[in-house]
């Protein structure tokens, strides 16, 4: 039993570089969330992020300064406004910046991940935002917002 305690203290230890992590507020608490965490612990090599949903809604942007890396995360090629104005900050503080844009493809959730920023990825306004958020809650009752971004009531 011990043992199974340190592995588990283990495995949340931080390490690797700080990096914080903008994502919309729509996936916060969600399973992709806690698979984006995976995406960034294998590609960068890092457990050690600033994570914005255990913050609820206050604003963290005030610690990408001190973060090493910034990964913004695009839906379906989508920034929301909060990610737009994060990307932007991190641009001014010339941080390295990656993308991680998550799809659904058919029945499965795709996530790709890459340095900088694609331009392909659109910018949305606060407007835009709310009517992105509007489809996905809209969608919900047919299930494809729990495909796509998870259930909050699960536990992972």
């Amino acid at each position: 039993m011990f043992g199974s305690g340190l592995g588990l203290f283990k495995r949340n230890k931080k390490s690797g570089p700080l990096v914080y992590l903008s994502e919309p507020t729509i996936i916060y608490h969600t399973q992709t969330e806690k698979v984006i965490l995976e995406i960034i612990e294998e590609k960068l090599g890092s457990r050690n992020v600033i994570l914005p949903s255990k913050y609820g809604l206050r604003s963290t942007s005030h610690m990408i300064k001190d973060a090493e890396i910034f990964v913004a995360v695009a839906i379906i090629g989508k920034f929301t406004s909060l990610v737009v104005r994060e990307v932007k900050i991190a641009q001014d503080l010339g941080k390295r910046i990656h993308t991680l844009t998550i799809a659904r493809k058919g029945n499965n959730v795709e996530y790709l991940f890459q340095e900088g920023i694609p331009a392909d990825i659109e910018w949305l306004s606060p407007e835009e935002t709310e009517r992105l958020y509007e489809d996905f809650r809209g969608e919900e009752f047919s299930g494809f917002m729990k495909f796509f971004i998870g259930d909050r009531r699960r536990s992972w």
